[in-house]
């Protein structure tokens, strides 16, 4: 087994929301369907017009509170 890490493997620094390019964009499909289920179980209701950076922060947030952010 080798210990080498290879680029590929290390995390990718995480850039803040508010410097995303495309943060402002609507949020993605993929995001509006997992928003869905997160927030049909924290008990919320997800708002239509989140951009893909409000999308991701609500994410983590409704991750943290249902525990599926673990």
């Amino acid at each position: 087994m080798s210990d080498n890490v290879q680029p590929s493997d290390a995390p990718s620094p995480e850039k803040p929301r508010e410097d995303w390019a495309t943060g402002d964009e609507p949020m993605t499909g993929p995001q509006r369907s997992y928003l869905s289920t997160l927030a049909q179980e924290a008990g919320e209701k997800v708002p239509d017009n989140l951009s893909k950076a409000e999308a991701s922060e609500l994410i983590d947030r409704l991750q943290s509170e249902t525990g599926r952010g673990q």
